[in-house]
């Protein structure tokens, strides 16, 4: 294991050319210390690493060294062929140049690694796409991917949720991501970062001003931490129910905007008590009606009442209709 990550080192150093002992740490998830004494460890080998002192300094390696020991093992080949997202890829128009290296990389390895590559794509195939999304008009993907990667600011309009009107953006573009096989444009909006949805920009053109980035800006680091703040921010609405074991199976995809917290054991009945959780009430009172006799609502005692309206409703408007 630490041949693997002295190895890592020296390649982490090779691509970025100088990185903090904090920032190696973090990427290969070790302490500090135990990089301190990689490198004296690499050192004491012959490798021509080195410390710059100072703001801005770091762990370096001796200006032109290259290493070749870039051997690959069985798994980090198999990472390497396992099926990419096919259909984001088309969305970046790199499909083929996809295909194009994994051909290259399959024609250098020795013919034992190219069974073990054969082996994980026969067997393992990813496919990003829900069976009930239909796909997004993206057609505007190519102008913000090429701001991206020009670094150049972007002028765009974007459609609001709901269409309700279109809005005027000028921004400094930050990246994109793929969120399922939905795009998002990461981008800074007076002084601001934000995320948009590649669906709803209605146009684009790139500016002759280049993109100014915030120091220290990591593109999945800041995606992850807006989706727990886009999570917590979600409206919770907490209800109780009781379910006919018929039709507990079906209960977690039923609804849309419905999630089991908790399930308890069968009552002597067999019905199970439910804890879930829903967006708002309304959604909540759908969806306990749509199981008709085999859902009873236990809590809270507001929703238990709606549903025992809408109930006697429904029945008053077929009753009606029959008369």
């Amino acid at each position: 294991m630490r041949a693997d990550r002295l190895l890592s080192v020296l390649l982490l150093l090779q691509v970025h050319r100088r990185l903090t002992a904090r920032e190696l740490a973090k990427r290969l998830e070790v302490s500090e210390r135990t990089i301190h004494r990689d490198m004296e460890a690499l050192s004491a080998a012959g490798f021509p690493v080195f410390a710059e002192r100072g703001s801005g300094g770091g762990w370096m390696l001796v200006e032109g060294y290259k290493t070749n020991l870039t051997g690959l093992n069985k798994d980090e080949i198999q990472a390497l062929f396992l099926t990419k997202p096919l259909r984001l890829l088309a969305d970046l128009g790199l499909a083929k140049a996809s295909d194009a290296a994994m051909l290259k990389l399959s024609a250098a390895l020795p013919s034992s690694y190219r069974d073990n590559a054969e082996h994980a794509r026969q067997r393992i195939h990813i496919d990003i796409t829900g069976w009930n999304r239909s796909d997004e008009r993206v057609r505007l993907l190519p102008v913000l991917q090429q701001a991206v990667w020009q670094e150049r600011k972007l002028k765009f309009t974007y459609e609001r949720s709901g269409g309700c009107d279109a809005v005027e953006r000028l921004a400094d573009p930050l990246g994109l991501v793929a969120k399922g096989s939905v795009w998002y444009l990461v981008a800074v909006v007076d002084g601001d970062i934000r995320s948009y949805r590649v669906s709803r920009v209605l146009s684009a053109e790139l500016t002759g001003e280049p993109c100014v980035r915030p120091n220290g800006f990591a593109l999945a680091e800041y995606w992850e931490q807006s989706t727990v703040t886009f999570k917590a921010q979600l409206p919770r609405y907490q209800a109780t129910v009781r379910a006919h074991p018929d039709v507990f199976p079906r209960m977690s995809f039923a609804g849309r905007f419905a999630r089991i917290e908790h399930a308890y054991p069968p009552d002597p009945d067999g019905w199970i008590r439910v804890a879930m959780r829903f967006d708002v009430e309304e959604m909540a009172c759908e969806y306990a009606l749509s199981f008709g006799a085999k859902m009873e609502v236990l809590e809270p005692d507001s929703l238990r009442e709606k549903v025992i309206t809408a109930a006697k409703s429904v029945v008053a408007f077929y009753a009606a209709r029959a008369g």
